[in-house]
């Protein structure tokens, strides 16, 4: 299983929202491409990045940073927030992001998520954002009408390889990973699944690599020094 620490940016900046909400956001760090070079010093071969400004605009604000953070450690960069359209995504992968994730666009936009996914295959993910059992949009601000499970399979129908799938509820929460979701999904649907939010111990990492996930994604738990990256890269592998 890869593990994902994670890069949330704001106005160039590391930052961590609870449970999503942008009144309550800390600052971990002025520059990330320094929090980038620690993720490569404990062994991480992959970055997960979110530009939040971008959730909101559906535009590329932190662009610039996420450009220094892939040159300064050449690691496997794939991020996601407001790509909505597709020159969004040209402008990510076309500058030399690994992959690129789609999160209100796959739920909302199908006729660009097919687009997408024709034109660059398995660089396009699809990120399920679940609270109360529903996919919730532009930047958590809103709820669709998708179930986590209508969501799943129609990503699956249109071929989409990567499906990163967050419990809402437990991001930035410190109580642990929602294990009986991602059990559930790792036994219906044969795509690559990461697990997002609430993934704080050992154990979570544990479980989660012997659900045979493809990946699982490392926030608040690494910033507040809870969980120890190096030794979860290698529980992981």
């Amino acid at each position: 299983m890869i593990l994902f620490p994670a890069i949330d940016l704001f106005e160039g900046k590391a930052v961590r929202l609870y449970k999503g909400d942008y009144n309550q956001m800390t600052v971990y760090h002025e520059h990330p491409e320094e929090v980038a070079k620690d993720f490569a010093a404990c062994g991480a071969s992959a970055i997960h990045l979110v530009d939040l400004e971008g959730a909101r605009s559906g535009d590329t604000p932190n662009l610039d940073t996420v450009l220094k953070i892939r040159e300064s450690t050449g690691l496997f960069c794939e991020i996601g927030g407001g790509i909505r359209n597709m020159e969004t995504v040209d402008r990510y992968l076309q500058a030399g992001l690994d992959r690129v994730i789609l999160g209100t666009a796959a739920a909302e936009n199908e006729a660009f998520l097919r687009a997408a996914v024709e034109k660059y295959g398995g660089r396009i993910a699809a990120g399920a954002d679940i609270r109360d059992g529903y996919v919730a949009v532009k930047g958590w601000t809103e709820q669709s009408a998708l179930t986590l499970t209508d969501f799943c399979g129609k990503m699956v129908e249109i071929g989409v390889q990567t499906l990163i799938c967050t419990d809402i509820s437990r991001d930035g929460a410190m109580r642990g990973t929602n294990r009986e979701m991602y059990r559930m999904l790792s036994e219906r649907y044969r795509v690559q699944i990461t697990a997002s939010g609430g993934v704080s111990s050992l154990e979570d990492v544990r479980s989660l690599r012997e659900m045979n996930l493809y990946g699982a994604i490392i926030g608040k738990a690494y910033y507040t020094g809870e969980l120890n990256l190096k030794e979860a890269i290698e529980v992981a592998r």
